[in-house]
């Protein structure tokens, strides 16, 4: 009886993940092109600068998670409708965080990340030239 019971239980904890993408069709313009050229590559722009939610390593416009396709249709939508990128940029950085953008913006919290790799790329480079200068010297 008990053999029974541990076999259901791990048949049931199995299924689980299989279940776990939608059955329902991707939304219109998920995975479709506007039809208008420029429309199509202002979405494409900012939908290369957004980072997938699932993902988290791919822009909405590289990754084939749920979650991603319906962001490109909330774009494409949204610019189809003549909101410009930034308008739709901001709306998703106020509801999703700073994380969801590969280029954040420059501000309190933010500066650190910006100025880090000019001074350590600054150190670097008085690094080397004190070791060139030495090297000169010993020669």
């Amino acid at each position: 009886m008990t053999r029974w019971i541990i076999a259901i239980l791990l048949a049931v904890s199995l299924h689980g993940p299989a279940d776990a993408q939608s059955r329902m069709p991707p939304a219109q313009w998920a995975n479709e092109q506007l039809p208008d050229p420029a429309q199509e590559a202002e979405a494409k722009d900012l939908m290369e600068s957004l980072r997938c939610l699932v993902c988290q390593g791919q822009s909405i416009a590289d990754s084939d998670a749920e979650m991603a396709q319906d962001m490109r249709a909330l774009v494409r939508r949204r610019i189809a409708e003549g909101e410009e990128p930034e308008e739709i940029r901001n709306w998703l950085v106020e509801r999703y965080g700073r994380w969801i953008t590969y280029d954040p913006p420059i501000d309190g919290v933010t500066w650190p990340l910006w100025l880090l790799p000019i001074l350590l790329l600054g150190g670097g480079i008085w690094l080397a030239r004190g070791r060139f200068r030495s090297s000169k010297r010993g020669s």
